[in-house]
């Protein structure tokens, strides 16, 4: 999953596990008093400080700010200051905020969103660029416009979720009752269900225990999380499940965009385009040094899971029922970019 990506590591200063002052807002222009004429947009998010997300969001506003000469200033809030993601999506359209950091979120206004984080749904990073400047993503991006009042800019992609056990999970089999626990997300549960194991949903603030008493075996999450829940000191192996991956968008209202300027407009775009590459650097950087911290630092055993195993699985699941019929036509229009 991520061995093509080591060389990037060295070049990239990760500040993972220090604290880092909270502000009001941050960004390179965000920290300057209003100016006369300047259009000022608001941007929230739920993602802290030092996260990548948050220092490509504040890459993006210095680039706005160079890019229009000063004539558009974006503020960028972190750790939900200007509310939840659904907060932030109704104060856009409001005109309390102008700008959200949002994902499967967005499948309140706009359903067929719900189908990003669809087990073995994206391959790869490439995959995933593919689908979203494709065909598909163009069709999420209508609807995302029309039903949520929300313009595409860019996307930022999430760590793969991977399953962390006390015994490998080298196939499907190794998922025989096997008791994991999972997020509350419907599909997610069915999906597990149809592998096999006895997959069980509670609040992420009680895995590590659960994991210490036996209560249950497995989680799955991202590598920022496992590592954020300590389950390297309850957990020996970290399996390369990467089951779900998906990806989260920077948007901004359509009323908001409208009133700027051509010019404006192109520059802006200009600067998502310029810091969702950057973004993606440090993301890579980071998927690297936790991996190696997971494993090398702390003694997790990596395992090289026959992903395949489980698509056959997933793939005879969902053509039974697991999707409706529009979910199941995105599917396989979606795998079929995968080669």
């Amino acid at each position: 999953m991520l061995r093509n990506i080591r060389k990037i590591a060295a070049s990239v200063g990760l500040a993972l596990g220090v604290a880092v002052a909270a502000s009001a807002c941050a960004g390179g222009a965000g920290a300057a008093d209003d100016v006369a004429g300047q259009t000022v947009l608001r941007l929230g998010h739920a993602s802290s400080h030092e996260s990548t997300w948050h220092r490509g969001l504040e890459k993006f506003a210095d680039l706005v700010y160079e890019n229009t000469n000063g004539e558009v200033r974006v503020d960028v809030f972190a750790n939900e200051l200007l509310g939840s993601e659904v907060d932030n999506i109704n104060s856009i359209h409001t005109g309390d905020a102008d700008m959200v950091l949002s994902g499967e979120t967005l499948q309140s206004w706009a359903p067929i969103v719900g189908m990003m984080s669809t087990p073995f749904l994206i391959e790869d990073s490439e995959h995933m660029h593919r689908v979203i400047t494709g065909e598909v993503g163009q069709m999420f991006e209508r609807e995302i416009s029309e039903n949520a009042g929300l313009h595409v800019l860019t996307y930022f992609e999430r760590g793969p979720r991977l399953v962390t056990s006390n015994t490998p999970i080298r196939d499907l089999d190794d998922l025989n009752s096997l008791r994991i626990r999972i997020p509350n997300v419907p599909l997610f549960v069915s999906v597990w269900q149809a592998w096999g194991a006895s997959p069980t949903t509670m609040a992420f603030g009680e895995v590590f225990t659960s994991l210490q008493q036996g209560v249950i075996e497995a989680q799955e999450n991202p590598l920022a999380m496992i590592h954020a829940g300590a389950f390297q000191e309850v957990q020996s192996y970290l399996n390369d499940t990467a089951h779900v991956r998906s990806w989260i968008y920077v948007l901004i209202g359509n009323d908001q965009w409208a009133a700027l300027t051509p010019a404006q407009q192109t520059a802006i775009q200009n600067a998502a385009n310029e810091a969702q590459a950057y973004e993606h650097q440090l993301f890579l950087a980071e998927e690297e040094y936790l991996l190696n911290l997971l494993t090398q630092t702390y003694g997790m055993t990596f395992v090289e899971t026959n992903r395949q195993s489980f698509i056959d699985a997933i793939e005879q699941f969902y053509v039974n029922g697991g999707l409706t019929a529009e979910q199941l036509e995105v599917f396989f229009q979606i795998r079929e970019l995968a080669n």
